[in-house]
Formats: C-alpha cells, structure tokens, sequence
C-alpha cells in the first residue's frame, strides 16, 4: 500500500472523482450525498436549491464575523464531460493513483479538484481555529460542460442567489506545466454560432447561367469571406497573441444538394465564432451581415446561440479582490499569468451580474490535459494547491 492509501486528504478527493458524474444524464444525486457528507464534517450549513429539476447547486456556507459584508463565492462544477475508456491508461472513474503519486481520473483537473481544494483550504482553516470577516459560500453547479444554461446561469439570476450577496467569485482556470506560474481568466469571448443559407436557382448539373446566380457561388463568397477574415486572426495568434485575445472563426459544418447532378435550391454552412473582447462586436456582427447582402439575395443569417457580449474583470490598481489574490500568491514567490479564457467558464455569468470573478486553479507541474485522454493531477501538486487555496481565501475574506 502506497503512503497515499493513508492520506485522509487524497481519499476524500479520489471519493468524489469515483462519481461518475458524467454526461449525457447525468444523476447527481451521488454528488449532493457527497457534499452533504463534507458539510456535516466541516460542521458547515449545506442548502441545495433545484431551480430547475434534476438540476441542483449545492451551497456550503462559513458565516464570517462580518456577514453584512458583500461575500466571497468559490465555485465549481460537479459535472464532467464523456470519456474514450479504451484509450485511458486507468478506468477513468476509479481514481487510480500510482506508486509514484499521479492520480488519474476525469474529472482530476476539470474540475472536481478545485471543488475539493476549497473545501480542504475551508477544513484546515477551521481546524487552525482562523474566523474570516466575509462569508464564504462553496458552490458546486451542474451543467457547465453543456454551457451551464441550466446550472449557474439560472442560479445567478435567482433570488436565491441574490440573498447570498456576492461581493466577487472565483471560478476555474487550468493547471499550470510551470512550477512557480499559475494561469488565471479575468475574462472570457464571446461564442456566437450562426447558420448562413444561401439560395439560388437550381437545375442541371451540367449547366452554366450566363445571369442568375447558385447557391455555390453565394456559398462559396461567404466562406471566402470568413476565411480570409478568420487568416488575419490566425497570424496574430501565430506572431504570439494569446489565443484568448484573438476572434476564432472555425467552419464546422455544410449542407445541402439532393443528388450530384442537380444544382441545390439551396446549401448551408455553420461557423462556430468566439470573438474577442478587443474587438467591436457590433462592428463585427454588421460586417457579416454585410457579406451576406454582398453575395446576393436569399442570403439569410441565423443564430444558434448568440451570447451578450462578455464583460472582463478590471484588473486595475483598485480592483482589490484581485490585487488581494495577486499579493497573496507573489509573497509564497509564485505567479499568476492572468489572461482572457480561450473558451467559457461559469464565470461569465457572474460578471453579467456585474461582479468580479476571477478563474483560478492553484495546481502547478501538471500537463494540462482538460476533457484529454489520462487527465491526471499529482497527489503532491494537489495538497501544495491547498495549502495556495487557504492563503488566497483568507486574503479574499479579509479583503
């Protein structure tokens, strides 16, 4: 038996990953008797509010001295995306921790290890007898791998959210490969997906209009577009721009035609789009409209999912709760690289609501491997990510 066989911290964590909170369907009953469990252990109040069915958000509440103060809100989601077994070293929902100390599990890194790591920074801080000023409320949501619809983006327009008062929330972000740099998200694009669907006249196959004009010419111009647009994008992320800071346009799907040799009534093409909070969103959205128009009539433009532009968290010299978590981590001689999320965290609700939030994993010397085959964590970075986490929580709380 390995010395993590005997770690009451390694344990608790490999018990909650054995959940096999998985998609599609996903039964989170488990999860809610887990928490429930933690909770009674941390002599904590747990409330779980099911807004929707089936649906719950569990909310583990430390009461500060100061309750009136606006609180601190450690988030985290209890779902995990689908995983390709046959290619896993280890069953991916057995835990398996090596001799040498990895733990492999889905779930390791994204993101059942920051649920726990708060609720451990949250057990030794009581242990060590500390009382914080702000209440600090541990949430875990559903759904966030579908777009969190259904999980925090109800619950932070709830009344019952509203009763919390949250004064600034930190989300998730990924682990770092570096040993002393950790990565957080003040920020996050904005996805758009549309639908164009162009019509034209149809016919034979082997026919040439000397005037009216296919469905493939007007297509064809709108994807010429997009991608010359999405090339100058592309440049600027291959000369260094971080992924985040950059519009990502990406053709995902085409259809159309009935048969080879009859010109289609009309054909469709789908662009999965995250645009930047650098860029003009308007100005974007009425430059596409403009290309339809350009390749002729019956271009029509649709929206799939068509997000409010997102808003950033100020990381400026008064945006204290920021600069608390900053110092914190700099005086244990470590850093936060802080960029705009490549792709969507629940984070982005909360910032709707006009609240700071801030992603932040404290896991260091991890590959990062988020919904990858073999997403593992060290058993070692983990506890070092606590003993981060207490610091940062208590820098939060009194900030």
């Amino acid at each position: 038996m390995s010395k993590w066989e005997k770690d009451e911290v390694i344990q608790r964590f490999r018990e909650y990953l054995r959940i096999p909170s998985v998609h599609p369907n996903v039964d989170y009953n488990e999860c809610i008797n887990f928490l429930k469990r933690q909770a009674d252990l941390l002599d904590l109040p747990c409330n779980v509010y099911e807004l929707l069915e089936k649906k719950p958000v569990v909310v583990i509440t430390w009461v500060g001295t100061r309750p009136e103060l606006p609180s601190i809100l450690l988030n985290s989601h209890m779902d995990v995306v689908p995983v390709y077994e046959e290619q896993w070293k280890y069953p991916p929902f057995e835990a398996h921790i090596t001799e040498d100390g990895w733990i492999y599990a889905r779930g390791a890194q994204d993101m059942k290890s920051n649920g726990m790591l708060h609720l451990e920074a949250v057990r030794k801080l009581k242990e060590g007898g500390v009382r914080l000023k702000r209440t600090v409320h541990i949430s875990f949501v559903p759904d966030e791998e579908l777009g969190g619809i259904d999980g925090m983006k109800i619950f932070c327009e709830s009344e019952e959210f509203r009763k919390l008062n949250v004064g600034f929330e930190m989300d998730e972000s990924y682990p770092s490969d570096d040993p002393k740099v950790f990565h957080a998200f003040h920020g996050e694009r904005t996805a758009r997906q549309v639908k164009i669907t162009c019509k034209g006249v149809t016919g034979h196959g082997a026919m040439l209009h000397k005037e009216a004009v296919t469905a493939g010419e007007k297509i064809n111009y709108i994807i010429h577009k997009f991608m010359e647009f999405r090339e100058k994008e592309r440049q600027k992320f291959i000369n260094g721009a971080p992924l985040g800071e950059v519009t990502t346009i990406n053709l995902t799907k085409l259809e159309g035609g009935v048969q080879i040799n009859v010109l289609p009534e009309q054909l469709s093409v789908y662009f999965d789009i995250r645009i930047s909070p650098f860029e003009d969103h308007n100005a974007f959205e009425n430059m596409i409209l403009g290309w339809c128009k350009d390749a002729g009539e019956n271009v029509t433009l649709e929206y799939f999912v068509k997000n409010p532009e997102e808003k950033t968290t100020k990381l400026d010299e008064d945006a204290y709760f920021w600069n608390a978590l900053l110092k914190t981590v700099r005086d244990m001689g470590l850093d936060i690289n802080s960029v705009i999320c490549p792709g969507t965290t629940d984070a982005r609700f909360i910032r709707r609501q006009g609240i700071p939030a801030i992603g932040f994993s404290p896991i260091l010397n991890t590959p990062q491997l988020i919904h990858a085959h073999n997403e593992r964590v060290h058993a070692d970075d983990f506890k070092h990510g606590i003993v981060v986490m207490e610091k940062v929580i208590v820098a939060l709380a009194n900030a």
